[in-house]
């Protein structure tokens, strides 16, 4: 008999002391660049968008892989990477910690589109709203020396 699953995430994660570092013109090639270290760990990426402080990510996870194991990899190699290339001067690394946060394969649509309007919705509500607000979705305690 053959094991099926299915690990949907949405992942999130901030620049160091979530300042603006990531040029949004030159984003689309450092999110190819985390798409295919997801896709080298046998995970499958679905949407990647953000901000210049912060991204998101939706992707099935790989059963072989710890999501812990995937986010230090993710955030090593991208932490070099925008480190080396000089389209991105002014970033120093990532904050500590993400958030990641399930979901049925039937919230898909709503989620990626959620992700895929990121510039929209961050016209009224900052990083910090928006984080704070996901994880009151998911029943998440907060640790306030997190939130300045």
């Amino acid at each position: 008999m053959s094991s099926y699953r299915q690990i949907l995430y949405h992942i999130i994660f901030r620049t160091k002391n979530s300042r603006k570092t990531i040029v949004l013109e030159h984003s689309d090639e450092l999110y190819a660049y985390i798409g295919g270290i997801i896709k080298n760990k046998g995970c499958h990426l679905y949407e990647i968008n953000g901000m210049q402080e912060h991204i998101h990510i939706i992707l099935d996870l790989h059963p072989c892989i710890a999501l812990a194991d995937l986010m230090r990899d993710l955030k090593t190699s991208s932490s070099m990477w925008l480190k080396q290339n000089p389209k991105f001067p002014d970033f120093t690394g990532w904050a500590d910690g993400y958030g990641a946060f399930t979901y049925a394969y039937g919230d898909i649509w709503r989620v990626r589109k959620y992700v895929q309007n990121q510039r929209v919705h961050h016209k009224t509500d900052d990083f910090l709203v928006e984080y704070r607000r996901l994880l009151v979705e998911h029943h998440i305690t907060i640790d306030e020396r997190y939130f300045p």
